[in-house]
């Protein structure tokens, strides 16, 4: 299991410095979501700033960008990164392709199946000079004269993680993906049923073996270097389950678990506006299933002994490098690289 982390800042100014801190820190992969701003330009920007850790959006939206877009982006930054790029992909909810981006929202999942397949047809043809030749129900693509062919990697195409919830999604990525980041919000219980089971029946059904995928995942972490620090830790942790727990979609999870009254009234305090009130709700024992407890040295043993061999490579919630004690992060990536060892 491998230790990962992601980025957020507001300028590309501000990308060069803590991607760095990022990556001598030890840390596997560095990934930048899509949210206020393009996280192309800022991989562009960390590209430029590295030379080992792995890169790439967590996820970027893909209906907005047309696949030869996206194709030519990706190429550009796999070979600025000499094969360190992941291009990490995703559908967004109707509301924000419809009313953000002024898209015509139509069959999501098939459409974002399709939307990969295109996109390997494109790097083919980058790749080995074969004919462009791709027709699907949403996407058509026949025309790549050598002008507009930037030509072949060393390093090949970079491969394609797909990060969804839904459970056709989930196992269409088994089926046609490289890998897949999942949702933070979950249990253990949870993910193998909701998430886990479905990726590998699609990697059943495309002939491969969970080894040929790469799953990541953030995961919550109650640690410190002494119990000062943990307990810190536990009531931040407490109050974010409280949070997701109010949301509406959540509420399968907490049936998984027995805990409906809890999502009930949780419920309830966020449409009377009672946000500061909700981490009430969460019991230890919530926690011990959101969650896991400990030192820093003792996390990724007790991480592996909740999720066993669901998760490849993990993000901590709370986590910024860049800007948190340099001691505390190199303690926790130690431990990560003597455990996979």
């Amino acid at each position: 299991m491998k230790l990962s982390t992601n980025l957020v800042v507001d300028s590309l100014q501000d990308v060069a410095n803590p991607a760095k801190v990022i990556e001598d820190l030890g840390f596997e992969s560095l990934y930048i979501s899509e949210r206020k701003h393009d996280p192309f330009m800022q991989l562009a920007v960390a590209a430029t700033a590295t030379d080992r850790i792995k890169l790439g959006p967590e996820i970027a939206l893909a209906f907005p960008r047309n696949p030869m877009v996206l194709a030519y982006s990706s190429w550009d930054l796999q070979q600025a990164t000499n094969g360190r790029f992941v291009l990490g992909l995703g559908t967004q909810v109707k509301a924000h392709n419809e009313r953000r981006f002024g898209l015509k929202w139509e069959s999501p999942g098939p459409k974002l199946r399709e939307y990969i397949l295109a996109i390997r047809a494109i790097w083919d043809c980058f790749q080995n000079g074969s004919e462009l030749n791709f027709h699907g129900e949403f996407f058509n693509f026949n025309l790549m004269t050598p002008m507009f062919n930037p030509g072949p990697l060393a390093v090949g195409p970079p491969p394609i993680f797909v990060g969804a919830v839904n459970p056709w999604n989930c196992r269409m990525s088994g089926e046609v993906a490289d890998g897949f980041h999942c949702h933070g919000f979950h249990t253990a219980r949870t993910l193998r049923e909701n998430v886990i089971n479905n990726i590998e029946d699609g990697l059943q059904e495309s002939g491969r073996s969970r080894s040929d995928f790469t799953i990541t995942a953030p995961v919550m972490a109650v640690m410190g270097g002494n119990q000062k620090e943990i307990d810190i830790m536990r009531e931040r942790v407490r109050g974010m389950i409280g949070f997701y727990g109010a949301t509406s979609y959540y509420k399968n999870m907490f049936e998984a678990h027995n805990w409906e009254q809890t999502f009930n009234r949780l419920l309830e305090k966020s449409r009377n506006n009672q946000w500061d009130t909700m981490a009430d709700e969460i019991t230890d024992e919530m926690i011990d299933e959101f969650a896991v407890t400990g030192y820093f040295e003792e996390i990724p043993a007790l991480l592996e002994e909740k999720y066993g061999d669901m998760l490849d490579e993990v993000l901590i919630y709370f986590g910024e490098p860049e800007k948190g004690d340099p001691d505390n992060w190199r303690r926790l990536v130690k431990a990560f690289q003597q455990h996979d060892n």
